[in-house]
């Protein structure tokens, strides 16, 4: 029973693949990697330097801490992404959990690094790209299953990077989005009513 719902599941990956076309999916899949890091750099710019190295407890993980783990994984993942596997030799995940980064200025500079080697890498794809097999963890992939790998990963994170932000920042934290009980107004500027 098992076997055969993995084997189905297979069958409706490798059938999806065939009816995704790469060009529309590659550019539905850059928004998205740009919507996460302008999240990301909105809540930055409202943060002073010591809100990054703050954490509701020392289980926790601070803007900081996140944010090295992010750069570790993307620098792992995305370098030389279709032909060598996505979790490097030269990666040590768990010191990305320590000594996180001192100042705003050398975190931004992290991030912002990690992302140009992300978007580079997708912006380099072809049709044959699509075509490929990646490794992550000696775990097959298919470039799409891999890539929306990562989108799930960035949203996770870049999700808590917001909400620690707002919990650093209180009633100063300024609305990403819809703010609460703005909805209204804002149908209304969209729907030109």
């Amino acid at each position: 029973m098992v076997q055969h719902l993995i084997l189905s599941q297979t069958a409706i990956n490798f059938n999806l693949e065939k009816l995704i076309d790469p060009a529309n999916y590659l550019e539905s899949a850059l928004k998205e990697f740009k919507r996460y890091k302008n999240l990301g750099d909105k809540s930055f710019a409202q943060l002073r330097e010591k809100d990054i190295h703050w954490s509701p407890n020392e289980e926790s993980n601070s803007i900081a801490i996140v944010v090295k783990h992010m750069v570790g994984n993307m620098r792992s993942r995305w370098t030389d992404f279709l032909h060598s596997d996505g979790e490097k030799s030269w990666r040590n995940r768990d010191t990305e959990f320590e000594d996180p980064y001192k100042t705003i200025q050398e975190m931004t500079e992290a991030w912002d690094k990690a992302w140009d080697l992300v978007f580079n890498t997708l912006e380099s794809f072809d049709q044959e790209s699509f075509h490929q097999k990646v490794q992550i963890r000696k775990e097959e992939h298919s470039v799409i299953e891999a890539v929306n790998r990562q989108l799930g990963h960035y949203a996770y994170h870049t999700g808590q990077i917001v909400y620690i932000a707002k919990s650093v920042l209180g009633d100063n934290w300024q609305s990403l989005s819809i703010p609460k009980g703005g909805s209204d107004e804002f149908n209304k500027r969209m729907f030109g009513q």
